[in-house]
Protein backbone atom coordinates (compact mmCIF):
# COMPACT_ATOMS: atom_id res chain seq x y z
CA UNK A 1 0.00 0.00 0.00
CA UNK A 2 1.31 3.82 -0.48
CA UNK A 3 2.49 5.17 2.09
CA UNK A 4 -0.06 8.18 2.04
CA UNK A 5 -2.53 6.18 0.63
CA UNK A 6 -5.26 7.07 3.18
CA UNK A 7 -4.51 11.01 2.57
CA UNK A 8 -4.52 10.79 -0.77
CA UNK A 9 -7.68 8.50 -0.62
CA UNK A 10 -9.44 11.45 1.14
CA UNK A 11 -8.14 13.94 -1.11
CA UNK A 12 -10.14 12.31 -4.21
CA UNK A 13 -13.56 11.93 -1.49
CA UNK A 14 -13.56 15.20 -1.05
CA UNK A 15 -12.76 15.69 -4.59
CA UNK A 16 -16.07 13.83 -5.43
CA UNK A 17 -18.03 15.78 -2.83
CA UNK A 18 -16.96 19.20 -3.66
CA UNK A 19 -19.88 20.96 -5.58
CA UNK A 20 -17.45 22.33 -8.43
CA UNK A 21 -16.38 18.94 -9.10
CA UNK A 22 -19.29 17.75 -8.87
CA UNK A 23 -20.93 19.90 -11.50
CA UNK A 24 -18.06 18.82 -14.10
CA UNK A 25 -18.51 15.56 -16.20
CA UNK A 26 -15.72 15.87 -17.53
CA UNK A 27 -14.17 15.31 -13.50
CA UNK A 28 -16.87 13.10 -12.63
CA UNK A 29 -16.03 10.62 -15.38
CA UNK A 30 -12.24 10.95 -13.87
CA UNK A 31 -13.39 10.24 -10.53
CA UNK A 32 -15.60 7.27 -10.66
CA UNK A 33 -14.59 4.05 -12.21
CA UNK A 34 -16.41 2.98 -15.75
CA UNK A 35 -18.23 -0.27 -13.61
CA UNK A 36 -19.17 2.41 -10.48
CA UNK A 37 -22.39 2.21 -8.60
CA UNK A 38 -23.91 3.72 -5.94
CA UNK A 39 -26.71 2.93 -3.44
CA UNK A 40 -27.36 6.56 -2.19
CA UNK A 41 -28.98 8.02 1.10
CA UNK A 42 -31.97 8.36 -1.34
CA UNK A 43 -32.47 4.51 -0.97
CA UNK A 44 -32.26 4.51 -4.75
CA UNK A 45 -29.54 2.68 -6.95
CA UNK A 46 -27.24 4.55 -9.83
CA UNK A 47 -24.25 4.00 -11.81
CA UNK A 48 -22.03 5.96 -13.93
CA UNK A 49 -23.98 6.66 -16.55
CA UNK A 50 -26.44 8.28 -14.37
CA UNK A 51 -24.04 10.23 -12.44
CA UNK A 52 -22.81 11.73 -15.48
CA UNK A 53 -25.76 11.89 -17.61
CA UNK A 54 -28.45 12.91 -14.78
CA UNK A 55 -26.08 14.69 -12.74
CA UNK A 56 -25.03 14.76 -8.83
CA UNK A 57 -26.60 16.32 -6.21
CA UNK A 58 -24.71 19.63 -5.30
CA UNK A 59 -24.90 20.07 -0.86
CA UNK A 60 -21.84 21.47 0.97
CA UNK A 61 -20.64 18.59 2.34
CA UNK A 62 -17.50 18.16 4.82
CA UNK A 63 -15.74 14.99 5.86
CA UNK A 64 -15.29 13.37 9.10
CA UNK A 65 -13.19 10.39 10.46
CA UNK A 66 -11.74 9.29 7.99
CA UNK A 67 -10.57 5.64 8.00
CA UNK A 68 -9.62 3.40 5.26
CA UNK A 69 -9.59 -0.58 5.46
CA UNK A 70 -7.21 -2.20 2.85
CA UNK A 71 -9.19 -5.26 1.82
CA UNK A 72 -6.39 -6.12 -1.51
CA UNK A 73 -3.75 -4.79 -2.88
CA UNK A 74 -5.50 -2.31 -5.20
CA UNK A 75 -8.89 -2.41 -3.49
CA UNK A 76 -9.54 -0.16 -0.29
CA UNK A 77 -12.80 0.33 1.65
CA UNK A 78 -13.27 3.92 3.42
CA UNK A 79 -15.59 5.03 5.78
CA UNK A 80 -16.30 8.27 7.28
CA UNK A 81 -19.19 10.79 8.15
CA UNK A 82 -20.84 13.27 6.13
CA UNK A 83 -22.34 17.05 7.67
CA UNK A 84 -24.26 18.23 4.80
CA UNK A 85 -24.77 21.76 5.56
CA UNK A 86 -27.09 22.46 2.52
CA UNK A 87 -29.77 19.49 3.98
CA UNK A 88 -28.37 20.17 7.35
CA UNK A 89 -27.96 16.36 8.63
CA UNK A 90 -25.47 13.57 8.69
CA UNK A 91 -24.90 10.04 6.88
CA UNK A 92 -22.60 7.29 7.31
CA UNK A 93 -20.55 6.79 4.34
CA UNK A 94 -18.79 3.99 2.98
CA UNK A 95 -16.57 3.73 -0.95
CA UNK A 96 -14.70 0.69 -2.27
CA UNK A 97 -11.72 2.28 -4.44
CA UNK A 98 -10.14 0.07 -6.64
CA UNK A 99 -6.33 0.56 -8.38
CA UNK A 100 -7.25 0.69 -12.18
CA UNK A 101 -4.85 1.27 -14.69
CA UNK A 102 -2.38 2.69 -12.55
CA UNK A 103 -4.52 5.11 -10.40
CA UNK A 104 -7.62 5.27 -7.65
CA UNK A 105 -10.80 5.68 -8.97
CA UNK A 106 -14.20 5.16 -7.30
CA UNK A 107 -16.19 1.76 -7.34
CA UNK A 108 -18.90 1.77 -5.32
CA UNK A 109 -20.71 4.23 -2.83
CA UNK A 110 -22.98 4.20 -0.20
CA UNK A 111 -24.70 6.73 1.96
CA UNK A 112 -27.12 6.04 5.17
CA UNK A 113 -28.88 8.89 6.64
CA UNK A 114 -28.73 8.95 10.73
CA UNK A 115 -30.21 10.91 13.31
CA UNK A 116 -26.70 11.16 15.09
CA UNK A 117 -24.54 14.55 15.53
CA UNK A 118 -20.63 14.24 14.63
CA UNK A 119 -20.33 14.32 18.41
CA UNK A 120 -22.40 11.36 19.01
CA UNK A 121 -20.78 9.27 16.13
CA UNK A 122 -17.14 10.29 17.64
CA UNK A 123 -18.49 8.78 20.95
CA UNK A 124 -19.65 5.61 19.24
CA UNK A 125 -16.81 4.69 17.10
CA UNK A 126 -14.19 5.31 20.05
CA UNK A 127 -17.05 2.80 22.42
CA UNK A 128 -16.27 0.56 19.43
CA UNK A 129 -13.06 1.02 19.50
CA UNK A 130 -12.30 2.05 15.88
CA UNK A 131 -10.51 5.25 16.81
Amino acid sequence: METNLKEHLRMLEERHTNMEVRKSRKELDKILADDFFEIGSSGYFCDKKDCLEDGVELTEMTIHHYEIHPLAVDVVLATYVINNKTKNRHTLRSSIWKKIDGRWQLYFHQGTITPMQVNEITADIKKAGRM
